[in-house]
């Protein structure tokens, strides 16, 4: 596989690192020096405004294979930010101190980790030694952005830590939920031979502005299909059901998790544990768009898990921690941020074609 060099980035006007005009967190008592790898992604790019409004300085690293140069774009001549182009599991190669590293590099919805599924793998595993190697070099604290897909379709419900999961190694998701399992085997291999700072955080459905659109997740799929008052697919019969959290919630959680004693390693389940079915989400996102578009039912894929939804306990009582924003709210902001992403959106009662009908596929 070839890879590129690393390239550092920098131009375009100034820009304030903010989020829906709003600052979060207050001044950190230290200013530190933080990689955030998968820097311009959805969850990364929101981590990298929140760690300069608290004070600290931000190496981004990213290969835009699924990240986006929009979603840095104004913090490119930000003074206490550095964007690094490179391939994560290519060694890592920074100057000087750092203290805090965030690793949230991979694609993470199922048509992006799906269309390349041996780079996904290698991204998962690869760059997680990486980072590790880095942070044990540097002396730094390393927090592992793992998913809930470690549980696969679960026979557990709802899903604690302590449950191990009923993955397929073989099927069409295990790139992504095997290659995440894999790099918590290798993060708490080098805590305890190496005695690397680890956190490890079990991320849940997160939503919010700068979802990627046809993404193949739920809530950006149904959104920019009712914004062009086209039919939104729901695969299965929409019974199955999702915990869904806002994206300022997850930043939290993922920074308390980080901040946290050094005898607290995780994994930590960190999600909304409000349990929703996938049919009442298309049609919160049909009453938020005012949107007349028609439920277009499809055959449910391959190892898709049929509920989801996450044990917090941990988290409350670890971290203080739990999500505080409504998904009423949190969609009408998301509604709100992809008007402005798609296409000559219109509003969509006028767009809705009467003679598209509902298929059971």
């Amino acid at each position: 596989m070839t890879r590129k060099s690393p390239k550092k980035l920098s131009d375009n006007p100034p820009g304030k690192a903010t989020f829906n005009g709003r600052s979060r967190g207050d001044p950190a008592p230290r200013s530190k020096r933080v990689v955030v790898t998968g820097g311009a992604g959805f969850i990364g790019s929101h981590l990298c405004d929140l760690m300069l409004m608290q004070g600290h300085e931000v190496i981004c690293i990213d290969s835009f294979l699924t990240g986006s140069r929009n979603n840095v774009r104004p913090l490119l001549s930000h003074p206490r930010f550095s964007l690094v182009l490179q391939d994560v599991a290519d060694p890592i190669e920074i100057d000087g101190p750092i203290d805090r590293i965030y690793n949230l590099a991979c694609p993470a919805s199922p048509v992006h980790y799906q269309n390349d599924p041996v780079h996904t793998v290698l991204t998962c595993v690869l760059g997680a030694r990486q980072v590790l190697q880095l942070a044990r070099a540097k002396g730094a604290r390393v927090l592992q952005a793992s998913t809930s897909e470690v549980y696969g379709d679960p026979h557990v419900h709802p899903q604690p830590e302590g449950y191990l999961g009923n993955v397929n190694p073989i099927g069409p998701r295990a790139c992504y939920d095997e290659g995440k399992r894999c790099a918590e085997t290798l993060f708490f291999d080098y805590h305890r031979r190496y005695g690397v700072e680890i956190k490890v955080a079990r991320i849940f459905n997160t939503y919010g502005p700068r979802m990627v659109e046809h993404d193949g997740r739920v809530i950006s799929n149904f959104i920019s299909q009712a914004l062009r008052g086209q039919p939104i697919t729901v695969y299965g019969d929409g019974s199955q059901t999702r915990s869904f959290c806002f994206i300022d919630d997850m930043l939290e959680g993922l920074v308390r998790l980080m901040e946290s004693g050094s005898h607290i390693t995780g994994p930590l389940n960190l999600g909304n544990p409000h349990e929703v079915p996938v049919l009442e989400i298309a049609e919160l996102v049909r009453r938020a768009t005012n949107s007349t578009s028609r439920i277009n039912l499809r055959p449910l894929p391959q190892d898709d898990p049929k509920r989801r939804r996450p044990v917090i306990d941990q988290a409350q009582a670890l971290l203080n921690w739990q999500p505080a924003v409504p998904l009423d709210r949190g969609i009408a902001e998301t509604v709100n941020y992809f008007r402005l992403q798609v296409p000559c959106a219109v509003p969509a009662r006028a767009q809705a074609d009467p003679k598209v009908v509902a298929s059971a596929g």
